[in-house]
């Protein structure tokens, strides 16, 4: 019996962005594993490049954190670890 071939993660992603993009099934590819990568950021990382970035811009850390503070309840961050203990209780309560 032949072996089943599992999906890459985001197969529909991809699907969607060949079919609806110029761009060939590995740049689509490349494109989903670039997005999960950057918001994949714990609110801590997206903080420290956010102010590299931003002090590189030449803005003073008043703007820097005005800036953050304003951008972080729109960011979506990577969720914490959760062990199966707490996946249960999201589950069951």
């Amino acid at each position: 019996m032949p072996e089943r071939r599992t999906p890459p993660p985001h197969e529909d992603l991809v699907d969607h962005l060949v079919r609806s993009t110029p761009l060939s099934r590995g740049e689509a590819a490349r494109v989903v594993l670039d997005v999960l990568a950057y918001f994949d950021e714990t609110p801590e990382e997206f903080v420290r490049r956010r102010h590299r970035e931003l002090q590189a811009g030449g803005l003073t850390n008043d703007a820097i954190f005005g800036r953050i503070t304003d951008e972080l309840p729109r960011r979506a961050v990577a969720p914490p670890d959760l062990s199966l203990r707490q996946l249960r209780r999201i589950v069951y309560g």
